[in-house]
Order: C-alpha cells, then structure tokens, then sequence
C-alpha cells in the first residue's frame, strides 16, 4: 500500500517538473510582443510559487476579506474566541492591517511586510495552524496611492493562503469588492462567509448564483459572529453554521493539510496565470497568421512570375536540346527501320550538304563546299554554348527591383501588425533585399547544363523502352512489308507464272512518295512526343529552379518568427492541459476558489 506521505512527495514532484517546464518556456527568446508580455507574467508568477514553496511548512495565512461594515473584524473575535480587534458594522474601523498569531509562531517564515501590520498574539486553539489577518477595507473611500488602505490590502493578498470572504445582504452585490476579489483571489482558497445573521435575511442562494460563474463556491456560511463569540466566552460550542465554518477551519486547515493548501493555491495560481496568457496568445495569433498568409502569396505570386521567366529563357533553345534528345534516342535503339529513318532526319542538313560534293567540279569548289560545312559545323557549336550560358543564367536569375519592394512593403505591414521584433535593424534597402535574394540563389545547383543533360537521358531512356520501339517499328515496317511483298509477288508469281507484265513506274514512284509521306507522319508523331516530354521537364525544371531559390523564403526571418511562435502557443497549449489536469486531480473541495475555464473540459467538449 502507497503511504500518504509517498503521495504527496510524488504530487510534489509533479509539480515541480511542471513548474520546470513553465519556467523553461518563459525562459525561451522569442521576438514576439505578446509572447514577452506573456513570459513577463509568468515569471512573475514563478517567483510567487517560489514564495509558496519556501514556506511550504509555515502555518497558513488567512486573511479576512470584505466591504466596509461586513463584520470582517467581529468574525476575527469569534473565530479566536476573544477580542483582539475593534469591531464596527456602519462605518470602516481597521485602518491598519492586523496580524493576529499564536506566541509561538515564527512569523519570521511567513514573508510577511511585519513592519506594517499591527501584532496581537493569543494563545487560541485555531492560531496553532493558523495566523490571521484583519485587512482594511478594499471599498475604501481612499485611493490606492502608496500607504492608503487599498494599497496595503493589495501588498498583503499575494502573502494569503486562504480568504474569507466575508458579506451582508447590503454589501453582496458590491461591484468594486467583487473587482477588488477577482485580483487577488489568484493562488488563493476562498471561504465564503455571510456575517449578520442576527439582522439580515438569508441570501447565500442568490449570492451563490452571483459567484457561479467566476468562483467555485463548494459552500456558503450563514454566520452571527457576536453570538459565537458570547458562546465560546461563555465555555460553549459554537453552534449553527459558525460550528461548521469553525471545523472547516480547524481541519482542512491544519498542520496536516498546509501542504495540500499551498498545493492547490500552486496549481490554481500557475494554470490562471497559464489561461491568461494563452488569451493573450489568441489575441496575437489572428495577425500572426495573416502575416504567414501574406509570405506564403508572395512566395507563390514571385514563385509564379520567375517560373514564367526561367521557363521562356530555357525555351529559347529548344531545337538544340530537341536534336539532342533525337540523337540519344537513336543512339539507344541501335539500327533498326525506324531509327535509320531518325538518323536521316536528324542528320538531313548534313546530309543535303553532302550531295552538294557531287556537284563539285574541281579542287576550288570542294574548298569552298568544305568552308561552308566547316562554317555549319562551327555555327552548331556555338548554338550549343550559348544554350548552355542560357541555362546558366537562368540559374542564376534575379528578382525584380519592383517585385522586391512589393514583397517588402506588404509583409513589413503585417510583420508590424502581429508585433514582431527584428533580431537587426529593418532592411528598407532594396539592393540588401537583392543580395538576400542571391544568396538564396547560390543554393541552386550551379551546373545548370548538367541538369540539361540528365533531362535528355531520363527523356531517351523513357522514349526507347520496348512497348515504344515496338509501335512505332510496327508501323514503320508494315508499309515496307507491304512494299516489298507486292513488289515480290509481281516479280516471283506474276511474271513467271501468270506471265503479267513487270510493275512500272507507275506503281513505283507513288510507293516511293507515300513512302517518304508515311516516314515522315510516323517521324512527326515521335518528334511530337519528345517535344511535349521536353517541355514539360523544362517547365518541372523552371519550377524546380524557383523552388531552390526561394526554399526558405524571400523573408526567412520571418517564416521562422511564424513557425516558432506557433511552437509557442502549442507548448503553453500543453502546460495549460497539464496544469488544468493537476488541477482537478489535487482539487480541495471543501474549500473554493477562483474559478479558471478548463482546457480540459473545452477538449471533452
């Protein structure tokens, strides 16, 4: 069996790696305004559970809370069972805050500002546990300038362990008490206690559906303090519900239970201040993500027009790569109908250039026949060079001047409208844009005619595979086939046995002309198939291009500053479900609080 003090320690050491995580995360840089705003309060919020922690094993401090003649002192008289503070129901008696303690107590590890507070000490059975402060009034009609009652009441509440807080039928709808509460109620249990009920009607329902929504309110308690403090003076047992406020005091506030107190007030100060920072996270996350959708269209709309660019420039010299591609596709399919016929057409320049040799008279004529074919060869080179610079300097293409201060004024708009921080001064410079933009550039691969060349390979090693060559060797050789047989049949069967005359010329040069017809349609239709398989990897290629050089981004600092804060808000998202779940696992139901919405319950729901 697990022992109550094993229990503890291991809820104290979750604790303490959720305090270790929130402090991690508050300690993280982020250059977001409402993430600094954020970490600003919670390191606040540390250093309050740091307090708490320190004084894990001193006795609670409760501290009575309410409006100007709600009985706050009289309920102290009663609960230590004599006078020790001057009591008055119309008109705002303790000017001063008084600290009521047991001789005994070591005040000293409270923490407590004793310099300005008034010290009674009694021997009291419930001082044992406890110390309790009579504050002043926070319906003051003083202002909250240094000194003023309002001003030592809210230097006190972040000391308090409990509340009580105490009311009247005239005073329970007080909106100025209820603001005052809502401050300092955080990292605190409430008690809620309804004093006068000698005079006043019962109203603890109506009260209760007044706190329903912004307090957790287990139970309410219908007090007359003077007749309690007349009983015990008298040696009796205080009845009615000063009993059961007196035993609620006695128990769940004893020695024993300091820790689970000072737990609770942990877990409930940590996940208010957690819930109060993810709304202000929510607030910013809106321009946060209309500045990511601005980089992300002016991304695509750059993406967009340089794609249009560099696919135009590579274009340019197509016929170069498309004679390429013809003369490793043939070199792929060996000698076969077809591929002879691919030859020819590639090579049909050269060879019309050849039949000009036939015409040569002499010596100077076949000079000058190989002048010109030297000058056509040297012309060829140089077409493939400048392809190859083209390609070049597409992959090294740059922004436009106008695009860039487009870009630049748009997202410099959202960036002030989410709350941002440069890690460096702005760049309003578009020259220091451009060389942003060609260090990107330079991430692209720099032999850009290498990827020419793996596209012709991939493009003729596609076009040779076997269904291919088969259809268009099919086609090709079934007129021949049909050719020769006629041609054979005339020439072995007709003429020898059916002694028909030889086929004429007739017959041979239409063959001849739908011949040369046909090669050319099957060799149209191939080139049409290379051609359309060229231009789309050049287009995939300027896409390609574009995507390198804008892979992370015209303004990366940015997408990262959008990435990390979404990082952010998920893990305060985490803490909050963790803390909300620690919550209400070490929940102190007899006593109340302030009530926090539940991330918990938002995700069941």
């Amino acid at each position: 069996m697990i022992s109550p003090e094993l229990t503890q320690l291991e809820a104290l050491s979750q604790i303490d790696d959720l305090t270790r995580q929130v402090r991690a995360w508050a300690d993280q840089p982020v250059r977001w305004t409402a993430a600094e705003r954020s970490q600003a309060l919670v390191r606040r919020v540390l250093d309050r559970v740091e307090t708490l922690r320190v004084r894990l094993e001193a006795p609670l401090v409760v501290a009575t809370f309410g409006g100007t003649g709600t009985g706050k002192s009289t309920l102290v008289n009663a609960l230590v069972g004599e006078e020790c503070t001057t009591a008055g129901r119309q008109r705002p008696t303790t000017r001063r805050p008084i600290l009521i303690a047991h001789p005994r107590t070591s005040l000293d590890a409270l923490g407590l500002p004793l310099d300005e507070l008034e010290l009674v000490q009694r021997d009291a059975d419930l001082l044992r546990d406890i110390v309790i402060i009579d504050c002043p009034d926070p319906d003051t009609s003083e202002g909250d300038a240094a000194g003023s009652n309002l001003a030592r009441l809210r230097s006190l509440l972040p000391f308090c362990d409990v509340l009580i807080y105490t009311s009247t039928q005239q005073k329970y709808r007080s909106a100025r008490v209820l603001d005052e509460l809502g401050q300092g109620a955080g990292g605190c249990r409430l008690i809620f206690v309804q004093t006068h009920a000698d005079q006043d009607a019962d109203i603890r329902g109506d009260w209760r559906e007044q706190l329903r929504g912004q307090y957790e309110v287990p139970d309410l308690f219908f007090v007359d303090s003077r007749r309690a403090l007349a009983e015990q003076q008298a040696g009796e047992r205080p009845s009615g519900d000063f009993g059961r406020l007196l035993d609620t005091l006695t128990t769940q506030l004893a020695a024993s239970e300091r820790v689970r107190v000072r737990r609770a007030n942990v877990l409930d100060l940590m996940q208010a201040a957690l819930l109060r920072c993810r709304e202000w996270l929510s607030e910013g996350a809106g321009p946060v993500e209309q500045l990511s959708q601005a980089l992300a269209d002016q991304r695509q709309s750059l993406a967009k027009r340089m794609a249009g660019q560099l696919q135009s420039q590579l274009l340019q010299n197509r016929n170069l790569w498309e004679r390429r591609l013809l003369s490793a596709v043939t070199d792929t399919w060996g000698f076969t109908p077809f591929s002879a016929m691919l030859r020819m057409y590639a090579g049909l320049g050269a060879l019309i250039a050849s039949f000009t040799l036939y015409r040569a008279r002499n010596t100077v004529q076949m000079a000058l026949i190989g002048a010109v074919q030297g000058a056509r060869w040297l012309q060829q080179q140089q077409q493939a060079r400048s392809a190859d610079a083209a390609v070049s300097k597409a992959a090294t293409f740059s922004l436009d001047d106008d695009l860039l201060r487009e870009a630049e004024l748009v997202v410099q708009g959202h960036v002030r409208a989410a709350g941002f921080q440069p890690a460096s001064p702005p760049r309003h410079n578009v020259q220091e844009l451009r060389i942003q933009a060609e260090q990107l550039e330079q991430q692209f691969l720099g032999d850009a005619g290498r990827r020419i060349d793996d596209i012709i390979r991939r493009l003729a090693a596609t076009n040779s595979r076997w269904y291919v060559r088969g259809w268009y060797e099919l086609w090709f050789v079934a007129y021949l086939g049909f050719v020769l047989y006629r041609v054979g049949r005339n020439f072995f069967y007709d003429s020898f046995l059916r002694d028909q005359p030889l086929l004429s010329t007739d017959f041979y040069i239409p063959a001849a002309i739908f011949f040369l017809l046909w090669s050319l349609l099957l060799v149209m239709l191939f080139t049409r198939r290379l051609r359309r398989g060229l231009s789309g990897e050049i287009e995939t290629l300027a896409r390609e291009m574009v995507d390198a050089r804008l892979s992370q981004g015209l303004f990366p600092e940015w997408e990262r500053a959008c990435e990390e804060s979404a990082r952010f808000r998920d893990a305060l998202e985490n803490l909050s479900l963790r803390a909300s779940a620690l919550r209400e696992q070490f929940a102190l139901a007899p006593l109340g609080g302030a009530r926090r919405e539940s991330p918990l319950a938002r995700v069941r729901n």
